[in-house]
């Protein structure tokens, strides 16, 4: 946010900041009143700018201080500090979030050194004592560059505030060394610090980002604090106000309800502390009410309650009211801002957008009045009226009763990266699948003379013991072997042919499929279809009050979809986007600019509850739009579908949803124009037949939560339009998940926390047998909640009037089977507890997961399983994976097999998954890419006529004995060693070259001549494919470089072996020509380094 943006010069002139900055100079207890909605962030902000006195804010919730704290930063340039709890949940001592100690420790650091800090915080961060300001100094490591200090003696440092060693920093807490490196993750910072030695001295400070180990910037001096929250240690303790210093300003909503809620835990803990379910005394690790009321009676105390519960000494008052509630009616907003001008009120629109500044400017000019507001870009919690200031700020997101989010204040970035890494490594043991070889087991990495020079290989073990010894260069061909949980693999016999006909069964396979793929791509392209006008001001009337931020992947899918709309060729577009990332109001926003055209729209989907789930969503989006939205399924009688038929054939129905009844011969639209299909892979065949049909000549646009693997992307681009969705909605916070055994109390708890915060709550349970039973379990442990259960076998109208309920929160638990999984959009219900999770396949939870954590409110999930070691081994992967890809997005993160082969055999057929479960997964990609070029060049030469990106060959494989190779003093652990020979061997340009040398050099120091070899290959296989060498093997000082098969044609028609006759041509004296087998090969002699072999294919390129 730019400092000088005009909105801020209304902030500082506001009457009441003088009156609050001499009352202060002159009192101690102040109240102020009268300000509503986001006057309080503007005066307090107002106060404080420029404030040579700490200030701490106190609010009653960790909502009301984010929005508070979110209005701040955006309204002053000074650094505002987060306090929160250390717990995510009171009850839970043992489990204090990272992020929230980091946060925590950084505002005790701070305030050791410090003046005037800004601190927002609420009444439950207020209850835990904190470490004493002797003790935290006492346990604090000061560094600053070109110190001098022993890398042993730092880390006999670290270890003494428990640090713990490991190969690579991902977690506060934890320190590496690498040689003359030492990374530190420090709970006083957001980031782990690098620090590179030279001998004893600190030659440069770096922080570093967990997700790719990769350097931030450059630092002077750092501060190491160890976990300040450890409730075990033997530090002294005191409470948070303890710290402040004694000039400080408190601002606080509520000391009453502070109190109360401080002196009410305190007496839960030492009830729980007495029946020995906490060890420590509550006394010593909680503050009282009445010490906090003490302790507060000292500093300066500006009270903003009715009620004050200090004697105040001065009181101020300012004259604000909330606004009418607009909810998208603009005649309201006119007579709002007219009335205001006649009373002397100026008007302020304040847009989170450009955008959104055009969608007014193009609402108000369809007005004759002439309306006077002044639109600033700048966001705001809350608009309101200022009477005292005489001016009045509304908020686009509150004309349009859209959603406003917070920024959430966090500090640790979650370790994301590290794990998907380690879930996709490769361990001994392993299964692998080599694409000329079949599957085999992994052994590892070893080390091998080969010509009295060292070289690193990777060693497998096929059928029979028979052993394959495989080149760093050639880690491409192989790929860990993945697919459905729980299939063992056949382990093939080097040599056999059996491998080669499962292959080519696949490709021929894959080949048909591909071929469906591209023939409809090619038959759209020479239908005519409806180019639909450009928007309208009704659309952008519809976007602007779209309840949510929109991220960036909609933004651009939604004018992708529009490009396609508008161009006379049918559309065909997939989106695929993770559950909740709003894929149904690009929809919507599809279908309305359809419907502007007076076009009918179809939505296709496969449940009847989804159905009815998109009937309200589409008419609540459409409410004030001329457009009539209506639905067909199971639950309405034939008397209803009838009529609803009869209507759509006169084409007084504009959008209609519903199941595959919408592809029924006695379903006849009077003008259709759009197809919507919502998840398509769970149609059967004869319906997909159906929409084949209508997609030949009709727009057509397919939603999907399976996330596409990337490699498929690629692929399928040449056959399909497709949209990507990959970013979260903004402050969508990830849904804390947790594996827990069957404990009556922990769900009574979970259910009581979730409803005291008016919240509605899942509970899965997929045996209808007893689903009954569970749902009395539950009510006798929680008798005062309303409980309800429901499954797919319930009568229709029963299922759907318990649905509705559920979904406008006239009951608490839904207890259901996994009915829920696709679709149902409930924003109030935040926990779901899913019993037996363990036989539930990833997929299904994620999805079921992704039905919680809809709102801004922190959501819970509950994995009940029997205990870990009790379960298979598949399962156990499952459950914690998804614990520990908690973070929204992880859909597409979860680089977890069992979603990507769902999304394989999905958008490519069920009858793959056969294949998958033969060959692997990845595999099976690398030959749908082989397929899909081979048709490119057999089939389709004319359509990919443009395509520039076609070669010859495959790949190039590199075969030598030169010393090439990661040393082991270089990088000393063998998996990080094996996963930089696989990076090296996917780089696939200069550029990503150039920065993975940065990024090693970062992260290990100087780079030795040996890997910069490696770099020489890489390129030396790059130009080889261009060239058209199969193979290239240097051995004893000869190069020998393999043609293509003399049956491949149309490379000895190209202008590729031109340049290598040339070539010959020039050089016949150091290089010649053999055939053998029907393959020609060239030799030369005297090449002895990977240099000089990379220069001869430089050469024959320049011929």
């Amino acid at each position: 946010m730019k400092a000088n943006n005009p909105f801020r010069t209304y902030c500082t002139n506001l009457v009441q900041t003088n009156e609050i900055k001499s009352s202060l100079e002159n009192h101690n207890k102040i109240q102020l009143s009268g300000l509503v909605g986001s006057s309080y962030s503007l005066t307090t902000s107002a106060v404080i700018k420029n404030s040579k006195r700490p200030n701490l804010f106190i609010f009653q919730d960790k909502e009301s201080a984010s929005y508070f704290l979110d209005d701040l930063e955006n309204l002053i340039k000074n650094e505002i500090l987060f306090y929160p709890a250390s717990t995510r949940r009171l009850h839970q001592l043992d489990e204090s979030e990272n992020s929230n100690v980091i946060l925590r420790s950084e505002v005790l650091s701070k305030l050791n050194i410090e003046n005037n800090p800004i601190i927002v915080t609420y009444s439950e961060a207020l209850l835990e004592k904190v470490i004493s300001k002797k003790d935290l100094k006492k346990n604090t490591i000061d560094i600053q560059k070109n110190d001098e200090i022993e890398i042993g003696e730092l880390e006999n440092n670290l270890q003494n505030l428990n640090f713990e060693k490991v190969d690579f920093v991902i977690e506060p807490g934890q320190y590496s060394i690498r040689g003359g490196i030492l990374d530190v993750y420090s709970y006083a910072d957001e980031y782990p610090v690098r620090l590179e030695f030279y001998d004893t001295i600190i030659e440069s400070i770096r922080s570093f980002d967990v997700n790719n180990q990769l350097s931030i910037s450059e630092k002077d001096k750092i501060v190491i604090i160890p976990n300040t929250e450890n409730k075990k240690n033997d530090s002294t303790k005191v409470s948070f106000l303890n710290y402040l210093p004694s000039n400080t300003i408190i601002w606080i909503k509520d000391v009453a309800y502070t109190k109360e809620l401080l002196d009410d835990y305190l007496n839960k803990s030492k009830e729980q502390f007495k029946n020995n379910k906490i060890k420590q005394d509550p006394e010593e690790l909680f503050t009282n009410g009445e010490y906090f009321v003490k302790e507060l009676s000292n500093f300066s105390v500006i009270e903003s309650s009715s009620v004050t519960f200090f004697d105040t000494q001065k009181n101020i008052s300012i004259n604000t009211s909330n606004l009418t509630a607009i909810n998208k009616r603009f005649d309201l907003l006119k007579k709002d801002l007219i009335k205001n001008k006649e009373i002397g009120i100026q008007n302020i629109i304040l847009c989170s957008s450009e955008e959104q500044e055009a969608r007014f400017k193009k609402i108000f000019d369809n007005y004759t009045e002439d309306i006077e507001y002044r639109c600033v870009i700048f966001p705001l919690y809350k608009g309101y009226i200022d009477y005292t200031n005489k001016y009045a700020i509304y908020t686009d997101h509150q004309i349009f009763d859209r959603h406003y989010k917070f920024k959430l204040k966090t500090k640790f970035n979650n370790k994301q990266a590290i794990t998907i890494k380690q879930l996709t490594e490769l361990k001994v043991g392993d299964y692998i699948t080599h694409i000329d070889h079949g599957i085999g087991k992994f052994e590892g990495l070893f080390k091998i003379n080969n010509n009295s020079k060292k070289q690193e290989v990777i060693k497998l073990t096929y059928k029979d013991g028979d052993i394959l010894y495989i080149s760093i260069h050639s880690l491409h061909k192989i790929a860990k072997f993945s697919s459905k949980e729980g299939v063992e693999p056949k382990i093939n016999q080097l040599g056999s042919p059996a491998w080669k006909r499962t292959k080519e069964k696949t490709k021929q396979k894959v080949k048909k499929i591909a071929f469906d793929l591209i023939n409809l791509y090619a038959k759209r392209k020479i239908k005519k279809g409806f180019a639909f006008s450009p928007d309208s001001y009704l659309q952008h009337e519809l976007e602007a009050s779209f309840i949510y931020e929109e991220t960036p992947d909609q933004i651009k899918t939604s004018n992708e979809i529009k490009i396609d709309m508008e161009k006379e060729m049918p559309m065909d577009r997939l989106v695929c986007g993770d559950v909740g990332f709003g894929k149904t109001e690009i929809a919507i926003r599809a279908a309305f600019k359809a419907i502007a055209d007076s076009k009918q729209v179809a939505v296709l989907v496969p449940t009847t509850i989804l159905a009815l789930q998109h009937y309200k969503t589409f008419k609540k989006r459409l409410k004030h739009l001329p457009c009539n939205v209506d639905y067909i399924n199971r639950f309405k009688t034939s008397k209803e579908q009838k009529e609803t038929i009869e209507n759509l054939s006169k084409g007084r129905i504009d959008v209609l949803i519903g199941t595959h009844r919408i592809v029924s011969k006695d379903v006849k639209f009077y003008d259709l124009g759009l197809l919507i299909i919502d998840e398509e892979q769970k149609f059967g065949v004869n319906i997909k037949d159906k929409i084949k049909l209508i997609k030949e000549s009709i727009d057509t646009l397919t939603l999907s939560a399976t996330p596409i693997p990337r490699t498929l992307q690629f692929s399928l681009l040449g056959a399909r339009d497709l949209s990507i969705i990959n970013t979260p909605p903004p402050n969508r916070q990830s849904v804390e998940t947790n594996i827990t055994v069957m404990n009556q109390e922990l769900i009574r708890n979970a259910i009581n926390y979730e409803i005291s915060r008016n919240g509605q709550v899942y509970f899965i349970h997929n045996r209808i047998e007893n689903i009954k039973e569970i749902s009395g379990i539950i009510q006798k442990l929680c008798p005062n909640v309303k409980i309800k259960f429901g499954h797919g076998q319930m009568d229709g109208k029963k299922l759907e009037e318990l649905m509705i309920d559920f979904i406008e929160g006239d009951f608490d638990v839904l207890v259901s089977t996994t009915i829920i999984e696709n679709g149902v959009d409930v924003p109030n219900a935040n926990t779901i507890i899913i019993n037996n999770a363990q036989n539930f396949g990833l997929s299904d939870l994620h999805q079921m997961r992704g039905r919680v954590g809809r709102s801004n409110k922190k959501a819970f999930c509950y994995l009940i399983s029997p205990p870990l070691h009790t379960i298979s081994q598949e399962s156990k992967k499952r459950l914690t994976a998804l614990e520990q890809f908690s973070t929204l997005g992880s859909g597409f993160k979860i680089a977890m097999r069992d979603l990507d082969i769902r999304g394989a055999g999905d958008l490519l057929g069920a009858d793959q998954s056969g294949f998958i479960n033969e060959i692997g997964f990845e595999t099976y990609q690398k030959i749908l890419d082989e397929a899909i070029e081979e048709l490119k060049k057999e089939k389709f030469n004319e359509l990919f006529k443009d395509d520039e990106s076609q070669f010859y060959i495959q790949d190039c494989q590199l075969d030598t004995d030169l010393e090439i190779l990661i040393p082991e003093n270089y990088v000393s652990s063998v998996s990080e060693r094996l996963n930089l020979y696989k990076e090296i061997n996917n780089l696939k340009t200069e550029i990503e070259i150039n920065n993975f040398i940065l990024k090693i050099k970062d992260r290990f120091g100087s780079i030795p001549k040996n890997i910069m070899s490696m770099f020489d290959a890489i390129r030396m296989r790059w130009l080889s494919k261009e060239i058209g060498f199969e193979r290239i093997v240097i051995k004893k000082g000869v190069m020998r470089a393999y043609l293509p098969i003399s049956k491949n044609t149309l490379y000895y028609n190209s202008f590729q072996f031109k340049k290598v006759l040339d070539f010959l041509k020039n050089y016949s004296n150091s290089c010649e020509m053999n055939e053998k087998n029907e393959r020609l090969s060239l030799k030369l002699n005297n090449i002895n380094s990977i240099e000089s072999a990379l220069n001869i294919c430089k050469n024959i390129l320049s011929s």
